[in-house]
């Protein structure tokens, strides 16, 4: 299909992505902008640490365990719909959230986020992949979105750090309700409808599988990573999650209309381009939390300079979006995605080892920070655009679902176990000096930001160890990020550079 022909379809389609990177860019900064806003709601909620954990999470764990629901939803009754639906409950959980008058409420406020997120992430994806019929164009819209939605979460300090400067906590979460007014209003005028024609009926019995399935194993891992393994609520929320995602996969193979069509991974561009993906976020996923505390603890900078000092990664991103789009048809989509997770693997490396207590910002960083971000956005590009591109068109909000729920357990288990390798080697080589009282070298210990309360001695032995930390844990992550490489060579070598859509459109509804 061509580009005229396009743009008879959908003359709005630029417009159309300009709305769904909106919508999208402000979950990602929910996401990371509470971390920012919890000490000032701790003043005046006054919430016990249990429900601080769950205000925190519960966003997290809620939209992990729905998306691949909500991208059936949208396959079935329009994904313009749901996503209109879900920017409007996005809007009235976020003035409830910011105006929540104890813990209870800005928990309930939070899951609702979650809930109205993974109503939006699925279907802005589906969307931007319909409006988009040409593949030149269409791959380098879906790194555009990609683009912007990384950048996002690095836009969470730098959003949140503005506002608390001069406003209460709640804004964080009020600023949302302006921006979802415009996604409503010009999203109704601009975004296409389409769905699956012929959806047939909705397998009820696998939704609350696929829901306790999804949440008890992003609880275990997320819990487990923060507090541990050796709690048994942790045991037992993996053993349940397991059980029903095992449950869950049975019955995708036996029933007519799965909620997971199995057979897509048969697919050599889809399962290798959520591999990639896979790989990509599992060992990038602990670089911005090391690197957090390292602007923020060992620098000694704050939230809102911390979050500026993160921003030339993703906004390289958005940039370099258009590159893809001009690498494939050259060297091919096995290849692209290759170079794009070799630069990550090189700027990773010499991320970690430029990271000393020193350091100059913009003689040791910021050009690697520049190359990470155009080797994400090279990834995200393809990967994005394959997985959607390959999925039968009736099946795109489904197939979205899956590659967002793949980069919610990717990124919880990047932080397990990356994240617990970057614990124990500050541990092993955090070296104490003599007479450090008892109480002070428990904190050391605990976590480097409790270094402080040392003193200057068990501080500077602190920041040293948790560099090194660093330097270790960015090797094993650009190791795992080059061995993907390799891996990507073959597992996207039969995947053609240009991915027609089908001859067969699915029913599309006037906007």
């Amino acid at each position: 299909m061509t580009t005229t022909s396009n743009e008879t379809l959908n003359p709005r389609r630029w417009a159309a992505l300009v709305v769904c990177c909106l919508a999208g860019m402000l979950l990602g900064i929910d996401n990371s902008v509470l971390n920012y806003a919890i000490p000032s709601l701790v003043k005046d909620l006054n919430p016990s640490s249990t429900e601080i954990l769950w205000i925190a999470d519960i966003y997290a764990f809620v939209m992990g365990a729905l998306l691949v629901v909500m991208g059936n939803l949208g396959d079935r009754f329009g994904r313009k719909r749901l996503a209109m639906i879900g920017a409007a409950a996005f809007g009235a959980a976020s003035l409830l959230t910011s105006y929540a008058t104890s813990p209870e409420l800005l928990i309930a406020g939070r899951a609702l986020l979650g809930v109205a997120g993974a109503m939006i992430m699925p279907s802005t994806l589906s969307i931007v992949s319909h409006a988009f019929t040409d593949p030149k164009e269409r791959t380098t819209a879906m790194g555009l979105s990609g683009g912007l939605g990384a950048a996002s979460f690095a836009l969470g300090p730098v959003v949140g750090g503005l506002l608390l400067d001069h406003f209460w906590w709640g804004s964080v979460f009020l600023i949302n309700v302006p921006v979802m007014v415009v996604v409503l209003i010009a999203g109704a005028v601009v975004l296409p409808e389409s769905r699956n024609p012929r959806p047939g009926r909705l397998d009820w019995a696998s939704v609350p599988l696929s829901i306790v399935g999804l949440l008890g194993v992003i609880y275990a891992i997320k819990t487990g990573a923060r507090d541990g393994f050796d709690e048994g609520q942790v045991w037992a929320a993996a053993a349940v999650g397991a059980a029903a995602l095992l449950l869950f996969g049975r019955r995708q193979t036996k029933v007519a209309e799965p909620l997971i069509d199995v057979r897509l991974f048969r697919n050599p561009a889809f399962s290798g381009a959520v591999g990639s993906n896979l790989v990509m976020i599992f060992a990038s996923s602990t670089l911005s939390l090391a690197f957090s505390l390292y602007f923020q603890v060992v620098r000694g900078w704050s939230p809102l300079t911390a979050g500026l000092a993160l921003l030339p990664g993703p906004l390289a991103a958005v940039f370099a979006a258009p590159l893809a789009s001009v690498l494939i048809p050259r060297i091919g989509r096995a290849k692209v995605v290759a170079l794009g997770l070799a630069l990550l693997a090189v700027s990773t490396a010499v991320l970690g080892q430029a990271s000393t207590p020193d350091a100059g910002y913009w003689a040791k960083i910021f050009a690697p920070l520049l190359v990470n971000g155009v080797g994400v956005i090279l990834i995200i590009s393809v990967t994005s655009d394959t997985i959607l591109a390959s999925a039968p068109k009736e099946r795109t909000g489904a197939a979205a679902a899956i590659s967002e729920t793949a980069m919610e357990l990717g990124g919880a288990l990047g932080v397990a176990v990356l994240g617990s390798v970057l614990t124990a080697v500050y541990r092993g080589s955090l070296d104490l000096p003599a007479g450090v009282p008892a109480d002070a070298a428990h904190a050391a210990r605990d976590s480097v930001s409790g270094a402080a309360q040392g003193g200057p001695a068990v501080a500077h032995a602190a920041y040293q160890a948790f560099c090194h930390s660093i330097q270790v844990t960015t090797l094993a992550g650009a190791a795992l990020i080059a061995a993907g490489a390799v891996a990507a060579l073959f597992t996207l070598r039969s995947v053609p550079a240009v991915i027609d859509v089908p001859e067969e459109e699915p029913e599309v509804v006037p906007a």
